[in-house]
């Protein structure tokens, strides 16, 4: 493990009677870094996280958190957990008491000391914006302001390392960017967080790496321009609608053609896109629209895997 890793996972396996479901899967989070740990549906990713949080225990491997393996279940290891958040995708809540009275109840059972209690639930209402709901039942709250609130319970204690297990599942957009704000400042503050989620256009536009798994083994590891150059490259898909429908073969052996629409991949834009629109003009076509798409975390998830996350 190196000096900056806070949580690292080697060789973990797991079966479920004669199913695996961690084949030697292995990952490592720094500090202060946003990580998303992705795969299809049966991966092993959920065994994965139920291992770190200590709700599984490993067939084989290690995991260590802050320094300290936590393999098994003994006293230590549960005391290192202590330093760790959980933040579950099923809503961990009390429906029939308000926001500040299951502050106060999830503050207790982290063992928030009562000096420092009070100020933990008043600051988690404002970092929510659930300031003026504090005294509502939860069971009046929005699906989004009930995955704020959710979130904040895991985070009273102020753990070092959280783990978020689809934290936007269901919200609305405006409750989604309010939970990327709120998981930004816990990070900007040394938090290290390990994030599963389906939605791969926010892992790629928040997370500085990603993991892959599958089979329950890890695929692929990197940032999203390691993952592209190791994967699929850095071509640009280049999509050109026309004003008309245009020959197969008009704008060259290297773009496919078919009624109005022309799509080739490029590896300079800048040079080869002005080419193309050349020879749209002079085949007597009008440009309607053109897109540039850049490579995409989708695009390497489903080189890698073959089949779409929600599969």
């Amino acid at each position: 493990m190196t000096s900056g890793d806070v949580l690292r996972v080697e060789n973990a396996r797991k079966s479920y009677g004669g199913t695996p479901a961690l084949q030697g899967a292995a990952m490592s989070l720094r500090a202060g870094e946003w990580l998303a740990l992705l795969g299809p549906n049966g991966a092993g990713k959920t065994t994965l996280i139920r291992a770190i949080a200590g709700r599984v225990r490993l067939d084989d491997g290690t995991i260590t958190l802050l320094g300290h393996n936590l393999t098994g279940f003994n006293g230590g290891a549960q005391h290192v957990r202590a330093k760790l958040g959980i933040v579950p995708q099923d809503l961990a809540l009390y429906p029939l008491l308000t926001a500040r009275e299951n502050l106060y109840a999830f503050g207790e059972l982290y063992g928030v000391d009562r000096a420092s209690l009070r100020d933990r639930v008043a600051w988690s209402l404002s970092w929510t914006g659930l300031a003026d709901r504090a005294n509502s039942l939860v069971k009046t709250f929005s699906g989004g302001m009930k995955r704020r609130l959710n979130i904040a319970c895991s985070v009273l204690h102020q753990p070092q390392v959280v783990l978020l297990d689809e934290p936007t599942v269901g919200v609305d957009p405006q409750s989604r960017e309010r939970i990327w704000h709120m998981l930004s400042e816990l990070r900007q503050q040394g938090t290290s967080l390990l994030l599963t989620t389906h939605q791969l256009d926010e892992a790629q536009h928040i997370c500085d790496r990603i993991i892959i798994i599958d089979h329950g083994r890890t695929i692929a590891h990197g940032t999203l321009d390691e993952l592209i150059h190791q994967t699929i490259g850095a071509q640009r898909h280049v999509t050109i609608t026309l004003d008309r429908t245009i020959p197969p073969s008009a704008l060259g052996d290297t773009v496919e053609c078919a009624d109005a629409v022309a799509r080739c991949m490029m590896n300079d834009v800048a040079t080869e896109l002005p080419a193309l629109l050349e020879r749209a003009k002079a085949a007597g076509c009008n440009v309607i629209d053109v897109q540039v798409q850049p490579p995409s975390l989708h695009a390497v998830f489903i080189h890698l895997t073959g089949r779409d996350l929600r599969e």
